[in-house]
């Protein structure tokens, strides 16, 4: 038996390479997510401001994530996240 835990991630992505490459990410990270867990909810929450500059940039494309999966996900997710190239920021919070 697997323990499912509550998890909150969110995801800031840049917005440099375009729209079509933007809304590829968080298709991407859509899909894989609920591919590996239950009770998924995505929050778009747009083009933002950043509070300070981020390689270079000064905005970014925010989403929040809400899901509930087994513990291993998690660490899968912040290092697939960390390799891919797009992301500026990541939080994955289990609540």
């Amino acid at each position: 038996m697997s323990i499912k835990n509550a998890y909150e991630v969110v995801l800031v992505f840049s917005v440099k390479q375009g729209e079509e490459a933007t809304a590829a990410l968080v298709e991407k990270f859509k899909t894989m997510i609920t591919e590996n867990a239950t009770d998924v909810t995505v929050d778009e929450w747009g083009k933002r401001r950043l509070a300070y500059l981020i390689n270079k940039e000064s905005e970014g494309y925010y989403v929040l994530v809400n899901f509930t999966a087994d513990t291993e996900f998690p660490a899968e997710l912040d290092r697939v996240l960390g390799i891919t190239d797009g992301v500026l920021r990541s939080m994955i919070i289990k609540k």
